[in-house]
């Protein structure tokens, strides 16, 4: 059942409990939820159709009580898909309450398993303050390793085998106390408002790329590929114009935006594509960013795709895996050293009608249940085309995981 609840001011992850937790929020609108009333975990070939299958079953099964009818109200289901979703494992979480805002308006979903808590009290028990002392420790490969690992990539485009691969190391923390998700994602969205403030089972981050988003019959997405570090004062700007004009980023660039565009025309009627790259500016990094928005295909063999058929359908990208895919692939594979699980895979949310969105889990970490929840594993990644250097590409991943380690640190 949705009940409205006029214009609260309660910033929602204030409302989330310490367990159980999930989020999608940008400046303050969103969903947030908590409890399980349902979960499924897939893998394997077929694991989104799969997936759309079970979601479409549970929402026909389901009796809907929803006067508002807008995107995010009614059944929704939370999901973060693994970058490879025949090796790894998606999750699929149906919370027992959810709470959303759009345009001020803000509502609740409860289902019938719905604990009997008001909504606008916290869980009672208050953020952690302090996560004591922590203690950094290399994943998967060291950064020599690491980048040698990218050295080996460039020699792949230099022979011609492929275009562009995107290759993405991890970084382990331990702290002396719990994790507090809580904690992190306030941090995070207060830090990086216009990104998505994203968590389901234990991954959490904040993401500044939309992979897809569906209303009705309109399609969106923020591609982004091509990354600067900010600097101070004059050296700001000349990082940015120095961005805007590298005919390597340029390149990364269009290699993203145009695997999104091929794999969503069998889709659309109408999709459109900036000619030129924007910049987008955050506080740690600056990105080439394009808008790319379409009008899904009324009917046809292939117009009435749901969500996750369009999901699935566009990823990966080439802002995330590589161009051409199938051999970019291969080389992660073989070059990162690494089960990316979840990171770098779709993250969002789904309604009972097929609207949603999705990003892609960047800038983000997987808690871990050992040592008490003081334990992370955090992630991030970059395109390597021709003229990459493995130095360079080393910082810009420091540059990256910077963002999650600020909202570490006390």
């Amino acid at each position: 059942m949705t009940t409205p609840l006029g214009r609260r001011r309660t910033p929602l992850l204030h409302l989330l409990p310490v367990e159980g937790a999930v989020s999608w929020v940008r400046r303050g609108e969103g969903l947030v939820g908590w409890g399980e009333a349902d979960r499924l975990e897939v893998s394997g070939p077929g694991a989104l159709a799969e997936a759309q299958e079970w979601w479409a079953d549970r929402c026909a099964r389901t009796a809907v009580v929803d006067p508002l009818r807008v995107p995010g109200s009614g059944p929704v289901v939370f999901a973060s898909i693994a970058f490879d979703t025949e090796a790894s494992t998606s999750v699929f979480v149906v919370p027992e309450v959810v709470v959303g805002r759009r345009g001020g308006q803000t509502w609740v979903t409860t289902t019938d398993d719905a604990v009997d808590r008001p909504v606008f009290e916290t869980s009672g028990e208050e953020a952690d303050t302090s996560i004591g002392q922590l203690r950094y420790a290399d994943g998967s490969l060291d950064p020599v390793t690491w980048c040698g690992a990218v050295a080996a990539a460039v020699e792949r485009i230099d022979a011609g085998d492929l275009a562009k691969v995107v290759l993405a190391r991890d970084l382990l923390v331990t702290a002396d106390h719990r994790l507090d998700p809580r904690r992190l994602l306030l941090r995070l969205a207060s830090r990086f408002p216009d990104c998505w403030t994203f968590a389901v089972d234990g991954l959490l981050g904040a993401t500044p790329e939309l992979l897809l988003r569906r209303t009705g019959r309109e399609l969106s997405a923020r591609v982004l590929a091509g990354t600067a570090p900010r600097g101070a004062g004059a050296a700001d700007d000349v990082l940015a114009a120095g961005l805007l004009g590298s005919a390597k980023d340029r390149a990364e660039h269009r290699y993203a935006v145009d695997s999104l565009v091929t794999a969503l025309q069998p889709f659309c009627s109408e999709l459109v594509a900036p000619a030129e790259p924007e910049l987008l500016t955050l506080p740690n990094v600056r990105h080439l960013a394009s808008d790319v928005r379409g009008t899904q295909r009324r009917s046809g063999a292939r117009g009435a795709a749901g969500l996750l058929e369009l999901v699935d359908a566009v990823h990966p990208t080439a802002a995330v895996c590589g161009t051409p895919t199938p051999v970019a692939a291969r080389v992660i594979a073989e070059l990162e050293g690494m089960d990316r699980g979840r990171y770098a895979g779709p993250v969002g949310w789904l309604d009972a009608r097929g609207d949603g969105e999705f990003g892609i889990a960047l800038r983000c970490a997987q808690l871990t249940g050992e040592d008490g929840g003081a334990q992370a594993r955090l992630f991030a990644g970059c395109g390597i085309v021709a003229g990459s250097d493995p130095a360079a590409e080393l910082a810009e991943t420091q540059n990256k995981l910077a963002a999650f380690q600020a909202a570490l640190e006390d």
